[in-house]
């Protein structure tokens, strides 16, 4: 069944390999630990050869994941619990010194909900580049931040990579945040989990319609991804309920031809993305502006 799974995150790649070898041995190339960031549970995962990338099928790098259960069921503090896990582990990634400027880029269709966390999370990000430049006075110790939402290739006739291509060669920053929606292989992680990268990404994997690469080595500079897994492979969730259920898997390549490539979603959508897309846009723009809180952000924002 391996073949036949989707993920985006390594954490369940991970996962996936311990399960079909029986054991929890290490991963040759893969070293992995768990921690508590403001109580939600983090899994780093670091492919740190080549080796580790073949067994896992992700390019070498970090991989940090931060589960926010408690944000879907509305526990005390969640939010802003969420918000500072994810800025705590998404900052050690970005350039040294505040001077550097960033490029932000939501990739996805802001008019299918599952695919617009990108879109909607840079509604929630604070852009400072244009007021660094026009107003140095009040906010020139700032960092310069600058957005953009590429689209999709069906509305715009051209890659997410040649519009980020066209805006880097003018505000040349030194490093791109790319947020975008993921998949995932268990239900439970639907929504509720932030994959953190420091290897780029490659926008439309999951769902079997990869487009170009975004990384270091297409881009020329350091490529951090921030993606929510936010639709389940009908297969793969059929996989995952049986196991849950103590079934026995049936033949899954026969009935993988019959799936039609169908994802599924949780019926909460509209509401989890647009949480999600605060929780991230707050989230970056506390690790750009660690000086920022929650409070901060809203009010720049409002």
């Amino acid at each position: 069944m391996a073949g036949s799974i989707r993920t985006d995150l390594a954490l369940e790649a991970r996962e996936m390999i311990q399960e079909s070898a029986k054991e929890t041995t290490e991963i040759e190339g893969v070293a992995a630990r768990e921690y508590t960031r403001h109580g939600c549970p983090v899994t780093k995962v670091e492919i740190l050869n080549e080796d580790g990338a073949r067994a896992l099928g992700k390019p070498v790098g970090n991989y940090v994941t931060v589960e926010m259960r408690g944000l879907m069921r509305h526990e005390e503090d969640s939010f802003k619990r969420s918000v500072q896990a994810v800025a705590d582990e998404l900052a050690p990634l970005l350039p040294v010194g505040g001077m550097y400027g960033v490029l932000l880029a939501g990739l996805g269709n802001r008019d299918i909900t599952p695919d617009a966390i990108g879109p909607l999370a840079m509604q929630n990000c604070m852009v400072t580049r244009h007021l660094v430049d026009k107003m140095p006075e009040e906010f020139g110790h700032m960092r310069p931040v600058a957005a953009i939402s590429p689209g999709v290739l069906g509305t715009t006739g051209m890659e997410s990579a040649e519009l980020i291509q066209g805006a880097l060669q003018h505000v040349r920053p030194g490093a791109v945040v790319i947020i975008d929606a993921l998949t995932s292989r268990r239900l439970s992680r639907l929504c509720s989990t932030v994959q953190i990268s420091d290897s780029g990404i490659v926008p439309g994997s999951g769902v079997g319609n990869a487009r170009a690469a975004l990384n270091q080595k297409t881009l020329g500079i350091p490529v951090i991804s921030v993606g929510v897994p936010t639709v389940v492979d009908a297969v793969t969730l059929m996989s995952d309920l049986m196991e849950q259920a103590g079934q026995p898997e049936p033949d899954w390549s026969e009935i993988s031809k019959f799936s039609g490539g169908l994802m599924v979603t949780p019926k909460e959508i509209d509401t989890q993305v647009e949480t999600l897309a605060r929780v991230i846009g707050y989230a970056v723009s506390i690790a750009l502006h660690p000086e920022m809180d929650v409070d901060d952000v809203q009010g720049f924002l409002s």
